[in-house]
């Protein structure tokens, strides 16, 4: 059951008479985040008219937000939002109290409600506007002029088209990793844990058959943990005692599946065990399957492996980097417009970012009502497909052209690449920002829903700072020109 509340408050009853600045970073957040768009959006997850009272949609969110502004735990973000005024103001609460807000357990239950999905539209009606004033703001002073248009050909569909229609504005593409909280895997650590799982599965179902006469199932769990930990202690283990290490796993593990098979046949029940042991074994079944294979087969390849038995929808994302070859989360695609980081696509899987090109330019086209001017990527978005799509929309792709270039065409372009590489790095910032000061290197989310959600929200909280910050800049120039021309004033003896 939900009961609307109107998020309009923007006053914060204080003891000792003492008022909020409006300077305080709480209270430019919440003059920056939609909060009706954000009441619409929750209190479509009610539709019973029973049951207890959810927490407003403002609370859900500000905890959300204050989470990841700060990178703290969930029983953290309670203990700031009841100590801290400033915090209730954000959140909605009329007067300060000293009452607990909420149940620390309940972040989770914000982090399934406030999906994804519901961040891209926040995302967009929160940051869209300052985005296209910027963009505006680009195409007056004639940054791009659309010279040298590498990979578009120099074809502009849109010369002819109405001032209001014409291409505008530049949008950088790129896309990264968010790795989740996980041990880096191996495939005898995965064994291992695996293993260990399994026998603590055994001795539950073996509680359910109890009875005299019946023997508790072998299981050589100390001798399998001495195997691995014989393994575990050499520092440069070869090839073969890899793979001696691995086959003794999956024997091991084998018949412990074999054994829990042999007591559900004698009537043993999985639900005694629990859920979530339950959707463990279902992957440790795969698991095995997989190591099993690549064992075989002598491979280290296998389609959707598994990198983690509490987390089987993480997959390797190799990434090619110097600290960080392979990265396990969800890969994100993204688009840097006017200043502000929007999302459009992400997965678990590995997926080729440059197949997104066509639907970020028509994301643009939807939010802004325009195609942009010039979309600036590596390499890997000037594919055949993406520069006749750009052509065909009179869109300048970044990178070489095709064909024959006379010297002065190819000085041209290798400056306009030059530029176009500068200006790609601003995306590259939005990334190293994100991973260093709000914890994207490390999301610390669970479940496969919440992991998506906590990147979207993050990723709002790094424009929201960019733009509380711009606005201060700005205010801080308008204050400045407000004191200099008292200043003229007095010195001309007006006032």
């Amino acid at each position: 059951m939900y009961r609307r509340v109107i998020p309009g408050q923007d006053r914060l009853d204080l003891p000792f008479g003492v008022e909020l600045r409006t300077d305080n970073r709480w209270v430019q957040f919440a003059a920056i985040i939609p909060w009706e768009k954000i009441e619409k959006l929750y209190q479509a997850n009610f539709t019973e008219l029973r049951g207890q009272v959810a927490k407003p949609s403002r609370l859900v969110f500000g905890a959300l937000f204050i989470q990841w502004r700060l990178g703290i735990t969930d029983e953290e973000t309670v203990d700031q939002i009841r100590e801290n005024p400033s915090m209730q103001f954000f959140c909605g609460f009329e007067s300060y109290t000293t009452v607990k807000p909420f149940d620390s357990s309940l972040m989770v239950h914000f982090r399934k409600r406030i999906t994804s999905e519901m961040m891209k539209e926040i995302t967009e009606a929160a940051f869209a506007a300052e985005a296209k004033k910027a963009i505006e703001s680009e195409d007056d002073d004639g940054d791009d002029n659309g010279s040298a248009p590498s990979g578009g050909d120099g074809n502009n569909s849109g010369a002819g088209e109405s001032d209001a229609n014409k291409n505008k504005g530049t949008m950088l593409l790129d896309a990264t990793c968010h790795p989740a909280d996980i041990k880096y895997p191996t495939d005898t650590g995965l064994l291992n844990h695996a293993r260990e799982l399994t026998e603590r599965i055994i001795d539950e179902l073996h509680e359910q058959l109890r009875h005299p006469g019946y023997e508790k199932p072998r299981t050589y769990r100390e001798v399998a943990r001495k195997d691995f930990l014989r393994f575990e202690k050499r520092r440069k283990p070869s090839q073969q005692q890899i793979r001696n290490a691995i086959r003794k796993q999956l024997q091991y593990l084998k018949r412990n599946l074999e054994t829990i098979n042999e007591q559900i046949e004698q009537g043993a029940t999985l639900k005694c065990i629990g859920e979530d042991l339950q959707k463990k074994l279902e992957t440790i079944r795969n698991l095995y399957s997989q190591q099993k294979q690549m064992y075989d087969e002598r491979t280290h390849k296998v389609d959707n492996r598994i990198v983690s038995i509490a987390q089987p929808w993480l997959r390797p994302i190799v990434r090619g980097k110097a600290n960080a070859a392979v990265e396990f989360g969800a890969k994100v695609a993204t688009a840097r417009i006017g200043g502000f980081s929007f999302i459009i696509h992400m997965d678990y899987k590995n997926f080729p970012e440059a197949q997104h090109l066509k639907e970020s330019a028509e994301e643009y086209r939807r939010i802004f009502g325009f195609y942009p001017k010039v979309i600036i990527g590596d390499k890997i978005y000037g594919n055949r497909n993406n520069r006749d799509y750009c052509k065909s929309k009179g869109i300048r792709l970044s990178g070489p052209g095709l064909g024959r270039k006379s010297e002065d065409a190819k000085e041209a372009e290798k400056e306009q690449m030059y530029r176009d590489s500068c200006k790609r790095n601003a995306i590259e910032g939005d990334y190293g920002t994100e991973k260093r000061k709000y914890g994207m290197d490390r999301i610390k989310a669970k479940l496969d829903n919440t992991t998506l959600t906590a990147i979207s929200v993050g990723n709002f909280v790094k424009n929201a700072e960019c733009l509380r910050k711009k606005r201060a800049i700005e205010a801080a120039k308008r204050e400045e020109l407000r004191q200099m021309s008292l200043y003229k004033k007095r010195a001309a003896g007006v006032i």
